[in-house]
């Protein structure tokens, strides 16, 4: 395990608010607001990705209506949801700065952490390699957030050779995907959140005196 590593978290999303933002909480009497955001890929899918803000940031660009582009640039967090409805996992953008301006869609994120559980290497019914992983990213403060992350091919097959206490630093996308869930007799839409990978970043090796 790679000691005195400095965790990474950076993401830039570009993109359309889908609803007007509301209340989500009040912590340490600051308001913070959310809203979904839009950003289409190249292939022409879309994402549609939580982004939470404080009150003072999002004041400062007046009224945001639904579809609005804006530029958001923050950290991704994660938060576990005791409250039984909707996901455990919670995945939202924590926006640091927050523009209304027009421009490309854009969703690039940096992330570097450590592997907290074994990477789980498969094949999808087409032949196609995958491996799943979850990242632990320290916080400044003491917190992590840990990020489902998910490799394609010939970066799923480096990924799976990898172990618990591993570092991994990355660049890639934080996508969403929805699928369905069959409760009781009824069938339901829920969105997952995942980090897609698109390439790997050699991490400097340590030095010691």
């Amino acid at each position: 395990m790679r000691l005195n590593c400095v965790d990474c978290n950076s993401i830039h999303l570009h993109g359309r608010l889908a609803e007007p933002p509301e209340l989500s909480h009040v912590n340490h009497d600051v308001e913070f607001y959310r809203f979904p955001l839009s950003a289409i890929r190249l292939s022409g899918a879309e994402d549609r990705l939580n982004i939470m803000v404080p009150r003072t940031l999002l004041e400062r660009c007046g009224d945001l209506a639904p579809g609005r582009e804006v530029t958001v640039r923050g950290e991704v967090r994660t938060f576990n949801n005791r409250s039984g409805q909707g996901s455990r996992l919670v995945i939202s953008t924590f926006a640091r700065d927050l523009l209304p301006e027009d421009g490309d869609d854009a969703n690039r994120l940096e992330l570097s952490g450590t592997l907290c559980k074994t990477p789980a290497l498969r094949s999808t019914p087409l032949g196609r390699t995958i491996c799943d992983m979850i990242l632990a990213v320290n916080r400044r403060y003491g917190r992590a957030d840990y990020l489902p992350c998910i490799a394609w091919g010939s970066l799923a097959r480096r990924c799976g050779e990898m172990a618990v206490g591993d570092r991994l630093h990355l660049n890639g996308r934080l996508q969403s995907r929805i699928y369905t869930k069959t409760v009781e007799d009824r069938t339901e839409e829920h969105t997952a959140f995942e980090v897609s990978v698109m390439t790997l970043v050699d991490e400097p090796e340590p030095a010691y005196s």
